[in-house]
């Protein structure tokens, strides 16, 4: 099972020659994925209006999901600290969120960020794969 990152569905939505969903089907034929909540609030916070909101809101609502146990919040925390301890940098906290939601349930992140790289190397049991839905 694979974890899809919200920038692979931000490809896929954004895509307008339909190469992205092509591969988007190909990715998800071969496993089944899940989404975390965190993707899903990334994603909604980023509509443009009602409308997308809305489309967006039941494409996302008839998706699986898989949710972070409390103690794990401060395992994602840990994330980040040692990331700035040792110089590196993240843009986002969220992203140590999400692998650290991929690290406790086992799971392959599929993403298209730069971040999950930099995040492997102070947590290399993140198994993480760099996925391009436009290549």
């Amino acid at each position: 099972m694979i974890l899809i990152d919200t920038s692979v569905v931000v490809q896929l939505l954004r895509d307008r020659t339909g190469v992205a969903a092509k591969n988007w089907r190909k990715l998800t034929a071969r496993q089944d994925f899940v989404l975390c909540r965190v993707s899903q609030l990334e994603l909604l916070q980023g509509a443009r209006n009602d409308g997308e909101w809305d489309e967006l809101d039941t494409y996302l609502d008839g998706q699986d999901y898989i949710e972070m146990e409390a103690p794990h919040w401060r395992d994602a925390a840990r994330i980040y600290f040692e990331l700035r301890r040792g110089g590196l940098t993240v843009r986002s906290v969220i992203d140590c969120v999400i692998a650290q939601i991929a690290i406790e349930n086992k799971l392959t992140l599929a993403h298209q960020d730069r971040d999950f790289e930099v995040i492997n190397r102070v947590r290399p049991a993140l198994r993480q794969k760099r996925v391009d839905l436009l290549a």
